[in-house]
């Protein structure tokens, strides 16, 4: 499973963000390092299920589908707040850096109100600039990597040039346990500029290097959150593709809302419908929601931050094997069973390894359902292909 960590520095709403996301119900509190031990939980990216094309009724497995979106599971960890100097082991800092191994990508949420110093305590609405936040945790990153090859940097490099061995097979091997790959290694080289003779880097090749290979392997969206009460500079200043105006507080009380009956909305939606009589209480924090979230931005951002990382930041594509291409069943009759998150370019032989060994090395040909076409191992498959894959058995 695919997994998306949640950083920030501490009292910014990266819990409250997580809780909304994954539905569950990690501590919040408003002081610094509520979050110590790392949170793990399940959110959902969301994309277009081919039920209603071919109108059929489909009884996902590995997903879920609520009236023609299917909503894809993801890993989520939210880990303890990150504070400057933290990979020189201020704060929690190693065990935040240690927490995000395996992420595939990082959701930064950010205070983009400016009410929250560096260390994440509170200050007055606009008293710190969010900018610094985003900076420092780049950096924080870096040093990070940095500093697990500096340990033995200098045995790598003499043994890479002395066994003829190329520098970035060495530095994946080294990097391999935080699931950094090695045509990421070698295309942080090439944009660096970085010499082949690894003995001839000096400091700043390293930190360069470091710094290239996290914005390859470890890309990070923005979630500008609190913006429901940011100066409109802030999020002006900030906000791009991959910098999304955020509430996640409005998300997590929209969900409970919803729990409770009280409204009709689901995680993404743009307007809620109130179901039932409410208290004045209520129904202001309500009308606060649509005045100051949704008619400002549209949505609460959350899901969106977790739809933005997976689809566009990971360039990730969904695909829905079949056995009966004709049904679009599995098997036991189950209709559109499953879906996969692939990344772009992968091809038919890499869906079957995905979905089993056997299929992939007794493969013999695939069908293309939606094009109703014979297509090989080859094949590349495109976002919401159905695939059908023949195989020895």
């Amino acid at each position: 499973m695919v997994q998306i960590g949640i950083v920030g520095k501490p009292n910014v709403g990266k819990t409250t963000f997580f809780n909304a996301a994954t539905k569950a119900h990690a501590e919040i509190a408003n002081y610094p390092f509520t979050t110590i031990e790392a949170n793990k939980g399940v959110m959902y990216a969301r994309t277009t299920c081919p039920c209603k094309e071919y109108n059929v009724q489909c009884n996902p497995r590995n997903s879920k589908c609520i009236n023609g979106i299917r909503y894809v599971p993801i890993e989520a960890i939210d880990v303890a707040g990150l504070v400057p100097k933290a990979h020189e082991g201020r704060g929690l800092g190693n065990k935040f850096l240690d927490d995000l191994r395996q992420a595939s990508c990082l959701i930064h949420v950010v205070d983009v109100s400016g009410s929250t110093d560096e260390e994440g305590r509170p200050c007055s609405i606009g008293a710190h600039d969010p900018m610094h936040d985003i900076r420092f945790l780049e950096e924080e990153i870096d040093y990070w990597i940095k500093g697990l090859l500096e340990r033995d940097w200098r045995r790598i490099a003499m043994r890479s040039k002395l066994e003829g061995k190329k520098i970035e097979k060495m530095l994946a091997e080294k990097l391999a346990g935080l699931g950094i790959k090695e045509e990421k290694i070698k295309l942080a080289i090439r944009k660096g500029g970085l010499p082949e003779d690894a003995t001839q880097w000096n400091d700043k090749d390293l930190l360069k290097f470091a710094t290239l290979v996290r914005k390859e392997s470890k890309p990070i969206l923005l979630a500008l959150n609190k913006a429901d009460i940011a100066p409109a500079e802030f999020i002006e200043r900030l906000k791009g593709e991959y910098a999304i105006p955020t509430s996640a507080m409005a998300e997590l009380a929209l969900i409970k809302a919803a729990e409770n009956g009280y409204i009709e909305y689901k995680p993404g939606d743009s307007d809620f419908k109130i179901l039932k009589e409410l208290d004045e209480k209520q129904r202001k924090g309500l009308e606060y929601i649509k005045t100051n979230v949704f008619d400002k931005f549209g949505s609460t951002g959350v899901q969106k931050c977790i739809d933005k990382a997976v689809f566009d930041l990971l360039g990730l594509i969904a695909v829905y094997p079949v056995e009966d291409e004709n049904k679009l069943t599995d098997k036991d009759g189950n209709v559109l069973p499953d879906v996969f998150l692939l990344p772009q370019g992968s091809t038919v032989i890499d869906l079957a390894y995905k979905v089993h060994s056997d299929l992939a090395e007794g493969f013999i040909k695939a069908m293309d359902v939606r094009r109703k076409k014979i297509v090989g191992a080859d094949y590349e498959l495109q976002n919401g292909d159905i695939i059908h894959i023949i195989a020895r058995t």
